[in-house]
Parts: C-alpha cells; structure tokens; sequence
C-alpha cells in the first residue's frame, strides 16, 4: 500500500518543519510504528475473540441444555464484534497523506471518540448481557417444562406468604430491576475499568510519546 504506516513513519519527522536530529526522528517512528502495530494486533484478537467466544457459547449451552442462554450471548457478543468492527474500518479513513506526528495526532483523537462511542454502549451491553443470563437459565432446554416456572412454584410451596408481582416473586423481581438499573447506571465505568485492563499501557505509552514530540517540537 503506497501511503502504509511504515512509509508515514519514514517519511514524516524528515520534513524541515519535523523534528530535528535523524536518529531522534528514527527513535521516535519506531516508538509511534510499535506503539499501533500493538494496538491494531490486539484491537484484531479481541474481535477475534468475541466470534469464537459467540460460536463456544452457543454450542457450550446447547449441550448444557440450556441453549437460549447462548442465543442471547450468541447475538450480542456478535453485535459487540460487528460495532467495533466497524470502528476499527474507521481508522483506515485517516489521512496517510500527513506526516507521522499528525498521523499519531490522528490516531490519537479516533481512539478517544471510539473508546467514547463504547462507553455509551457499555450502558446497554452490559445490562443486555444480565438480563439475557437471566432469561437464559428461566426459559431452560428446548421443550419441556420451564425451570423458571418450576423455581417459582417450589418456592410458593415452601413459602406459601411469597408475595408476588405478575407470578413472580417479588424480592427477585426487585433485585433483578436493581441490578439492571445499576448496569445501566455504571456501565461506563464497568467498561473504562476493562478497557484499562486491555489497553491501559498502551494509551499511557502513546500519551507519553505525543508529549514528548510536541514538547520536542516546541523547543
């Protein structure tokens, strides 16, 4: 490809307008090539990841008998695979044309607006995924009774002054309502604290590498 990262590197730090020294222009293009190469690598077996997590999911339930669990975790994990895979496509719309340091800027800033994109749909990801748990192990096999329906009644036989809410009992219904709202609530925390298990050295290193650059620029 003729505007490939490696020949933005090459080319960028070199213009009169770069930095100054050759080898510090060197040192810092490997840095910034390092710094994305890992990102892309690890943004790519994530999304891996979450279609062979889709396919073990279904298949892991269905012979657990309790497949509509894994429909639920099947669509979902393959709808968060299908956003970000859209997300990652976006980066390849940066311009290539600029030199390394504003590609870097660049890259820097689509990060953020994804990672931003995400937190918002960490709010209905993370609730999706409770609830589909629940449903999944309520609704039980294929056929059958319904072990949701059967919890229930074993728990009106042991307890005949259970007080229920459309057949179902009543603190449950609370706690589920309580935890989805706190989902709800939280998400974009819960998912910032994954994101920084996954790529928190990786957006540390490219915050301290800008800083260098536009500090060394600067000067």
């Amino acid at each position: 490809m003729e505007n490939s990262i490696e020949t933005i590197w090459k080319q960028g730090f070199l213009k009169s307008d770069a930095l100054v020294a050759p080898k510090l222009n060197d040192l810092y293009n490997q840095k910034s090539t390092h710094i994305i190469d890992k990102f892309n690598n690890r943004f790519r077996k994530n999304l891996i990841g979450l279609v062979i997590g889709a396919f073990f999911a279904l298949g892991f339930t269905y012979l657990n008998e309790i497949p509509y669990l894994g429909i639920g975790m099947f669509v979902l994990l393959n709808l968060l695979a299908i956003v970000n895979y859209k997300v990652w496509k976006g980066l390849g719309e940066i311009d290539k044309t600029e030199n390394s340091f504003h590609y870097l800027k660049s890259f820097d800033s689509w990060m953020k607006e994804q990672v931003a994109m995400n937190r918002k749909f960490a709010k209905f990801m993370y609730p999706a995924f409770f609830l589909s748990i629940i449903l999944g192990f309520w609704l039980g096999g294929f056929g059958g009774s319904i072990p949701g329906e059967n919890f229930v009644a074993d728990i009106v036989a042991n307890h005949p002054n259970t007080l229920l809410v459309f057949g179902l009992p009543m603190y449950g219904v609370l706690a589920i309502i309580i935890i989805t709202v706190v989902l709800i609530k939280f998400g974009d925390k819960i998912y910032d604290f994954d994101v920084k298990l996954m790529y928190g050295r990786i957006f540390n290193k490219l915050d301290e590498l800008i800083t260098d650059m536009e500090e060394i620029k600067a000067s």
